[in-house]
């Protein structure tokens, strides 16, 4: 049995259970990962590769709960060298900033690569023809390389759900090129912050020297063709809705109620939630508390900490010795400063159902998270999730990745011990109404990037860029035959994503290699006009392409236009000038708060990009630039490209654009190439005849279509070859004589 989509990840998304009597069950685990991917896997029919949670234990596949299960058998000897070991004792440590020193040995190198081949070769067998592979986390990291290699027909992601860290620690590796080899046999690699993105691809750059620009990596592979990798970051998120749901449940308020009343009700209930790891800040935490209670700041009557640590890699040396730290700083605090009915630190090592949480949640009026190093830590938005009542304060670790996000949290250094105690005073003190503002900000962030637009964003990026094969296909080859032949040619290209990579920041994009080379070809060409049709303003246009003088060009989707001659004049009125100044103030507010929003000028409008921000954050800023604006300047032209809503006081498209070029060069034939909705506008004003080209994947008017920027020169080159072979125009037999 094959599957469209497959899931690998250590563990699978069920526990083997075993009754006092005997019986053998599974029961679906608790997790964000498997909330993220349950429905999927099961509207796709899909399958999930990964260890039952048994060792030196074969299971043959089997359903559960309407998900295909596969499961990969590992030993105890494959769980000492490749999990506890190379996994958690020298790739967990190294990747979280060294916090405990990580240990290298080959033997667990060697069980690690082992463990990975027999996830991968399970994956491929599961995998159906063209299938979707999603490589879930670091335990397997050289699974896209091993399945690229097995099964180069896979569309491969790959999601690191923890840090990736710089280059000077990740250079410490003796394996580095190994892992980062296996990682780019992926086609998405997705990462929780845009630093660890570009941690990534800077360490490619320096151990590989391949070509990156923005979020694209170029990836040599056989016959000179470069793949081309994207990595990328989608910060992960929870079941906003389920958990704030939960909090709703009247048995679950009791619950909180009852909490503080068993806490001796204080004024001030701190709660932290962690797995018991060094990453975790525990210790940092315990002694800015303890410090607190000793100077006078707080009092043992007012204020509680609960502290929930549950167990976690018992049989690791690190974690044995932190446990011990941890509870002794625990009973320090406690002896020193606890009452007969008052309790410094409740302390818990051990983990609580779902329901539990919630109301630890609930009861908690502070949150604080003190993450030394954390991919995201979702312990914070549960907590914002479940505030329906718009209270409680978050304190929150500027380096955990969800403080990317959460802005409206008191953020903090847990280094700076000063630092943390004045937070925390802050948050006991903070008035009803700066919460209640904090916290319905930090509300809209978390509802906003659920967990299922995570999921969803990550396979349509992955979908997108993958699907369509490298290489030019043979339809297109054919039609190019046919196309250059004709008696006159006007090659009309877009220029980001097009010929250039899509990059974060548009100032540093530029053509792939091979373009300038195969357009000065064209252009040599006797009936052969090329022009470059793009969005960007032409001021912008001509520093980023530097294209030869005989290119036309036209920015701002025609509103500029450069030809044979000087480019001409807007003349925009007052009217037009002042509606630009409008639409600038707007559309700065709207951005303002969304990280990663940022607007570009054009000479009859501006453009707001989201492509750095969050799918939802992106889409919610969008949502309310129309409608602020719709509001003020009904009269707006507004087109949404890729990551870009453009808004403009002129009317024009690249359809214009593309007409005005037809018309000033005569041309008996168009052949245009286009990546983004805007380019529809070019493909729709094709006439019988032309030829559209749609560079990567999505729904397209244009008749073929390329993977990738790096198949376009190849496709002009053709071009320029089958012109040159081509009879010349006029020649009976021509398709301009038939």
């Amino acid at each position: 049995m094959t599957y469209a989509l497959v899931a690998v990840s250590n563990r699978l998304p069920v526990d083997f259970v075993v009754a006092e009597d005997g019986t053998e069950s599974w029961k679906t685990s608790p997790g964000g990962l498997v909330t993220a991917l349950e429905p999927l896997m099961r509207s796709s029919d899909g399958a999930w590769v990964g260890w039952p949670g048994v060792a030196d234990r074969e299971f043959a596949p089997f359903e559960n709960d309407g998900i295909n299960i596969v499961p990969v058998s590992l030993t105890d000897a494959d769980l000492e060298d490749y999990y506890e070991g190379f996994s958690n004792d020298t790739l967990w440590p190294l990747y979280h900033d060294v916090i405990s020193p990580p240990s290298f040995h080959r033997e667990w190198w060697e069980a690690y690569v082992r463990v990975n081949r027999r996830f991968a070769e399970a994956a491929a067998a599961a995998a159906a023809a063209g299938a979707t592979v999603w490589v879930h986390d670091y335990q397997l990291q050289l699974v896209p390389r091993m399945l690229r290699d097995m099964r180069p027909d896979l569309v491969i992601g790959f999601f690191n759900h923890i840090p990736f860290p710089p280059y000077g620690i990740y250079a410490q590796l003796p394996w580095r090129k190994q892992i980062l080899d296996g990682l780019l046999g992926a086609d998405l690699i997705g990462f929780q912050r845009l630093a660890d993105a570009g941690n990534f691809s800077r360490a490619v750059r320096r151990l590989f020297g391949y070509t990156t620009r923005g979020v694209a990596i170029d990836v040599p592979g056989a016959g000179g063709h470069h793949r081309r990798v994207i990595a990328k970051h989608f910060p992960i998120s929870i079941d906003a809705v389920a958990y704030a749901d939960f909090a709703k449940r009247p048995e679950i308020q009791a619950r909180a109620r009852r909490i503080r009343e068993d806490l001796g009700n204080p004024k001030t209930i701190i709660l932290g939630v962690d797995r018991l790891d060094y990453t975790k800040g525990i210790g940092h935490r315990l002694k800015a508390f303890g410090e607190l209670l000793e100077d006078g700041s707080i009092s043992v009557e007012d204020v509680t900490l609960v502290q929930v640590a549950s167990p976690s890699r018992e049989r690791v040396g690190a974690y044995m010795a932190l446990r011990d730290e941890i509870e002794l700083a625990v009973g320090r605090i406690n002896g020193d400063y606890s009452t007969i009915s008052h309790t410094a630190i409740s302390y818990h090592h051990h983990g609580y159902p779902r329901e539990e949480m919630v109301a630890l949640y609930l009861a908690a009026d502070v949150m604080l998270v003190t993450a030394l190093r954390d991919g995201m830590n979702l312990v914070a938005k549960e907590y914002v999730a479940v505030r329906d009542d718009k209270d409680g304060v978050l304190v929150l670790s500027e380096f955990a990745g969800a403080a990317d996000e959460l802005k409206q949290a008191v953020l903090i250094n847990p280094h700076d011990i000063d630092g943390m105690k004045a937070a925390i005073l802050r948050a006991i003190a903070m008035p009803r109404p700066e919460r209640q503002r904090r916290m319905r900000a930090l509300r809209r962030k978390v509802f906003d990037n659920d967990v299922a637009a995570w999921s969803s964003s990550f396979l349509r990026t992955l979908r997108e860029g993958a699907a369509v094969q490298p290489g030019v296909p043979d339809d297109l080859a054919h039609a190019l035959r046919d196309f250059s032949s004709a008696g006159s040619l006007l090659i009309a290209l877009d220029f980001d994503g097009t010929v250039a990579p899509i990059v974060d920041n548009p100032q540093d994009s530029r053509a792939v290699a091979g373009t300038r080379e195969a357009v000065e070809r064209l252009i040599g060409l006797d009936g052969v006009r090329v022009a470059l049709v793009s969005g960007r303003s032409l001021a912008s246009l001509r520093q980023v392409a530097e294209p030869q003088v005989e290119v036309l060009l036209t920015g701002s989707h025609g509103i500029e236009v450069q030809l044979d001659t000087p480019g001409e004049e807007l003349g925009l009125d007052q009217d037009e000038l002042d509606q630009l100044d409008t639409l600038a103030r707007v559309l700065e507010r709207v951005s303002a708060s969304v990280t990663g929003a940022w607007i570009e000028r054009k000479p009859a409008g501006l453009a707001l990009h989201t492509r750095k921000s969050t799918a939802q954050a992106g889409q919610a800023v969008q949502r309310d630039a129309r409608v602020q604006l719709g509001a003020v300047l009904p009269d707006l032209t507004v087109r949404e490209g890729k990551n870009v809503l453009e808004f403009s006081v002129r009317s024009s498209s690249k359809g214009d654009a593309l007409e005005r070029l037809r018309a000033y060069t005569g041309a008996d034939r168009v052949f245009y190439a286009g990546d983004d909705v805007t380019d529809e506008d070019a493909f729709t004003a094709l006439h019988p005849g032309d030829l559209g080209l749609k560079i990567g994947a999505g729904t397209s008017l244009a008749g073929y279509r390329v993977r990738g920027p790096e198949e376009v020169p190849i496709v002009l080159q053709l071009i320029a070859d089958l012109r040159e072979a081509a009879p010349a125009p006029g020649t009976p037999g021509t398709p301009s004589e038939r």
